[in-house]
């Protein structure tokens, strides 16, 4: 009875294995940037720091998603990222390096449900929200960002609600790269939660309102601390060609044991010339979030930017986050051809208060000492880009940007201006 049952167990496999190989879809990625950068991390002309160099870098995703049902998918994503030719240790996050991290796991999650309706995702996966000045994939960045989540999806034909738990994976060179919650040996226990909501009740503009919370254990002490949002984003399509964002953000709890009050906004309007050819758009935008004029008074107002994306907001240089920064920006966007994008940005940066540091993109990593007594502007900053689809599954993105110091900097030390320039070509498939 056993040879009869082996017999046709092998005479299914194949059309078992064929059936399987149908719901697999395959993805790959190979993406390729030259920098070059010079002053942008000193405005020093007279070093010739390590920071000051043309290099390469280099980006390879594989992955695979199997539907083996309407209410099942799974999705394995892998990530090798190389930085080569440059004078700086390939170690990422130091000395501002992208640095190696070889092929590791990108995204590993199972989502269980209709996600147009209800679902549930679990593992490794990406957050994103609204604009992603919160929450975003940091996808210019070489590793980008993702997370070891729990996320509860119901949508409706008008709004969605979104409800996670999570911990943001961290880049291990050598080593698998791994949140809190998957190392043993972590003492930081990391969970950073939320609830995000988004509506069309109104047809003209999607209404954002959102609650993160975010717990760490540091050295320095406890942080847990709760963000409340709103965001209002105009749909121009709908208003004659007009558009506009607002977005107002607050904090409160404790910031490494300190009680934390914050607060950050953004305001927007532009004007999209939708019958014109090249679809042009001029807009003007206003970005603050607050800062700490006083870090003895044990109490922090430093706002926390938490996970985002700020590549694109606040300048390509990467020279500041949403925290004790005021920024107006002049934008003008143009598509000449149908394949063809371009933009032209204008930044002028202020510190909120000189009684605190001025912050990189990254939140953290201070660009000078702090000086009370300097003048807030910190200078302005010209981004020009273009970005071309050379074929339908290669990209091509130019881009320079020019940073004019300011008297902030030049009352607190060198005070050259930066340079910035890339090319990346990008295969998606």
């Amino acid at each position: 009875m056993r040879l009869p049952l082996l017999f046709l167990s092998l005479c299914a496999f194949p059309a078992l294995a064929e059936g399987i190989a149908e719901q697999l879809k395959w993805n790959f990625q190979a993406r390729t940037r030259g920098e070059t950068r010079n002053n942008t991390y000193d405005f020093d002309s007279s070093r010739n720091a390590v920071t000051d160099d043309t290099y390469l870098l280099a980006r390879v995703r594989l992955g695979i998603e199997w539907q083996p049902d309407e209410l099942v998918k799974i999705a394995v994503q892998g990530q090798d990222v190389r930085e080569a030719f440059s004078k700086r240790a390939n170690v990422p996050l130091q000395n501002g390096a992208e640095g190696d991290d070889s092929f590791d796991l990108r995204l590993a999650s199972i989502e269980l449900g209709n996600p147009t309706h209800l679902s549930v995702k679990a593992g490794r996966q990406v957050l994103s929200y609204g604009d992603e000045r919160l929450v975003g994939p940091l996808e210019w960045q070489n590793f980008s960002r993702t997370f070891d989540a729990v996320k509860l999806h119901y949508q409706t034909p008008t709004w969605w609600l979104d409800a996670f738990t999570s911990s943001v994976v961290r880049i291990r060179r050598s080593q698998f790269n791994q949140s809190d919650w998957l190392n043993d040996a972590a003492t930081r226990n990391q969970f950073f939660s939320g609830l995000y909501f988004s509506s069309q009740f109104l047809p003209f503009q999607t209404t954002d309102l959102y609650v993160f919370h975010l717990h760490e254990e540091n050295p320095t002490g406890i942080s847990n601390f709760a963000t409340f949002g709103t965001r209002h984003k105009g749909d121009p399509t709908k208003l004659k060609g007009w558009d506009y964002t607002v977005e107002l953000v607050g904090q409160t709890g404790q910031l490494n044991g300190q009680p934390l009050s914050a607060y950050a906004y953004h305001l927007e309007g532009g004007y999209n010339w939708l019958k014109h050819a090249w679809k042009p758009r001029l807009a003007l935008e206003y970005s603050a979030g607050s800062g700490d004029s006083d870090p003895n008074d044990g109490r922090v107002h430093t706002f926390q930017n938490l996970f985002p994306t700020n590549h694109p907001p606040y300048g390509f240089m990467d020279t500041f986050s949403w925290q004790n920064m005021q920024n107006v920006v002049l934008r003008l966007a143009a598509q000449p051809h149908s394949k063809v994008k371009t933009t032209l940005d204008f930044h002028s940066f202020w510190l909120t208060t000189t009684g605190d540091a001025w912050y990189r993109a990254n939140g953290t990593t201070r660009v000078r000492a702090i000086n009370p007594n300097a003048n807030s502007h910190a200078g302005c900053e010209l981004d020009f880009t273009i970005n071309t689809k050379l074929t339908p599954h290669l990209d091509m993105l130019i881009g320079y940007s020019h940073f004019f110091a300011g008297a902030y900097l030049a009352a607190t030390g060198p005070s050259d201006d930066a340079d910035f320039a890339y090319w990346m070509m990008t295969l998606n498939y």
